[in-house]
């Protein structure tokens, strides 16, 4: 996240996003909830994403040396893979400003510019959907 989205988000906003300690405690419960993928480069962790049952996209994310290498695509087909045989016809997810372009390149459009507070500090995101091809697979 620091090295990612520091030409669009500020040190404040990137440390309330992600801070040096994350709630190991927080995670544990969302992992409970969510698909996870995870990709992995001979024990690196290339990327990873999470998919909420009602087709939520949550923390999609892709290290910074793999960055335009097509491990977020890969990461994205999957979950649609994964979306469609759930029977699930939508694809949202809460896309930084930095993201939106893949997004955007992957057939998402913006449904709406938002606002979160993290930490007491307002991060700019886009919600964002796909909506799936019925019997595509």
């Amino acid at each position: 996240v620091h090295a990612v989205f520091a030409a669009d988000y500020c040190p404040a906003q990137l440390d309330a996003w992600a801070p040096a300690v994350p709630g190991q405690r927080a995670w544990a419960g969302r992992l409970a909830t969510r698909t996870t993928f995870v990709a992995d480069d001979g024990g690196t962790i290339a990327g990873f994403a999470e998919l909420q049952r009602d087709g939520h996209i949550d923390c999609f994310y892709t290290h910074k040396s793999y960055q335009r290498l097509g491990v977020g695509s890969a990461l994205l087909e999957r979950l649609e893979r994964h979306a469609r045989a759930a029977g699930l016809g939508r694809l949202t997810a809460d896309v930084s400003l930095t993201a939106r372009a893949f997004f955007e390149h992957r057939g998402f459009r913006v449904v709406r510019p938002q606002s979160v507070v993290r930490g007491g500090v307002r991060l700019d995101n886009l919600r964002m959907e796909l909506i799936l091809p019925a019997g595509a697979h």
